[in-house]
């Protein structure tokens, strides 16, 4: 199902370009993580699940409006539709797309069988929805671009090609050479010496988004820190002008700017997936800054989202209680301090996920343990056979099965999770063929748990 269908933009040709996605297997998530309205004075805003009869404001837990043109446009088979090439485009067949997934019999498929699957997608992406979507001026765009900043940086990490971190960055130059000075925003709350973007979409319309830019910008963050951690990258004259120019406008506008403009309100958010992203970029960039003050800084952002946020009285850790379900697994609430069932629905679980799975993996809070509990919860609980997914991680509800931004990428840590992902029907596009190489390169150099 494809997270385009709550873009909402103006003009028509950049919404029939939208259209288009819904043809490209879901080139966006399902489930944006909409808002209601962001004030300057406080936090109204709330990442709303499509489809469902009401939508939630996470800061009152009281019903917001939903959103009409994402209940209108929710398909009634998210599946079928997630499968559909499209038309006219390089996109490989099915039949090829089953001969691929059916390596799964006699083992994994390879890193080279999930490259020609993205590769089958990647160019018809680009130019249908992508690059539109990087020179936009509206800073909601930049919500969906987030995933091809993430497929791209994760083949280059697959592969080692950097073709693919080229178009990252391509996606990033875009957006940065298009912020302005808040004070050229008409509508903005703020106007204030930062520079950003304006959103478009109507109930936001004019205003600075914070929500919109983190959710993008973890996986900058994160495609900084390859370049940085890489030698040959880094020590490249034109990757490091490019990083250095990209590291230095993220640190003061984005992190700086969010910061300053209030933590309690738009660092340390109303929920636990809200606050993840902002844990993945400050976690980036406490291993990317010289500055001892600023990684100072992030670290105690990334410490208290992870056990004492200074504006509640719980934590991610804190969130996390043993499933009743299965005791193997993990049951938490997306709402802090909560303890109640359903818990957590899975499209946002995915937004937590993120951010846990590249912590674990840079030694920061989140342990083996936790990682396979995450696993089971994923595998049995959440997604207990072909076919039928939990709605939230207790299992209860009708989901969609769209793992892609996040839960999927706990198939690094287990080989029949990953043989599983290669035969699931939900979310083909270039971030989930690209993850699905990432976990295979991992797993080849025992990540497994």
């Amino acid at each position: 199902m494809s997270e385009s269908r709550r873009c909402n933009t103006s003009g028509l040709a950049l919404s029939s370009l939208l259209s288009l996605a819904l043809l490209v297997g879901g080139a966006c998530g399902p489930n944006p993580e909409a808002t209601s309205g962001e004030a300057a004075t406080g936090d109204t805003s709330g990442e709303n699940a499509q489809g469902t009869a009401e939508t939630v404001n996470p800061e009152t837990q009281t019903p917001a409006p939903s959103i009409p043109e994402a209940d209108a446009l929710a398909p009634s088979d998210p599946e079928a539709d997630a499968a559909l090439p499209a038309p006219g485009t390089d996109s490989l067949g099915s039949a090829q797309e089953e001969a691929l997934a059916a390596q799964a019999v006699a083992g994994l498929r390879t890193v080279a069988g999930w490259e020609t699957l993205f590769l089958g997608r990647w160019n018809a992406e680009h130019t249908s929805i992508y690059l539109p979507m990087s020179k936009s001026l509206d800073s909601w765009q930049f919500y969906n671009l987030g995933y091809a900043i993430d497929g791209n940086t994760a083949m280059y990490r697959a592969t080692g090609k950097t073709q693919y971190l080229d178009r990252a960055l391509l996606y990033v130059n875009n957006v940065v050479g298009n912020a302005k000075a808040s004070t050229s925003f008409p509508r903005s709350q703020f106007k204030d010496g930062y520079q950003g973007w304006a959103a478009a979409r109507s109930e936001v319309l004019g205003q600075e988004v914070a929500l919109y830019e983190s959710y993008c910008w973890r996986y900058v963050t994160r495609m900084l820190r390859v370049i940085r951690e890489t030698p040959a990258l880094y020590g490249n004259a034109t990757y490091r002008a490019q990083y250095d120019r990209l590291l230095a406008f993220t640190e003061k506008n984005i992190f700086e700017k969010w910061n300053k403009r209030g933590a309690n309100s738009w660092i340390y958010r109303v929920n636990t997936h809200m606050a993840s992203h902002w844990a993945l970029i400050a976690m980036d960039l406490s291993r990317m800054t010289t500055d001892a003050t600023k990684k100072a800084t992030y670290l105690t952002v990334v410490n208290n989202i992870n056990r004492d946020l200074p504006n509640s009285t719980s934590s991610l850790r804190g969130q996390l209680m043993t499933s009743t379900v299965n005791p193997a697994g993990y049951f938490w609430a997306a709402e802090w301090g909560s303890r109640s069932r359903p818990g957590q629905d899975v499209s946002h679980a995915n937004g937590m996920m993120a951010y846990l799975v590249e912590a674990h993996d840079a030694g920061v809070e989140w342990t083996d343990a936790d990682m396979r509990k995450f696993v089971v919860t994923l595998n049995s609980i959440i997604w207990p056979a072909a076919g039928r997914y939990g709605n939230f991680v207790d299992g209860t509800g009708k989901g969609n099965g769209w793992f892609n931004d996040g839960l999927m990428k706990l198939g690094r840590y287990d080989a029949n999770l990953q043989r599983r992902l290669e035969t699931h029907a939900v979310g083909r596009n270039t971030q989930f063929y690209a993850n699905g190489a990432l976990n295979a390169k991992l797993l080849s150099g025992n990540s497994a748990l």
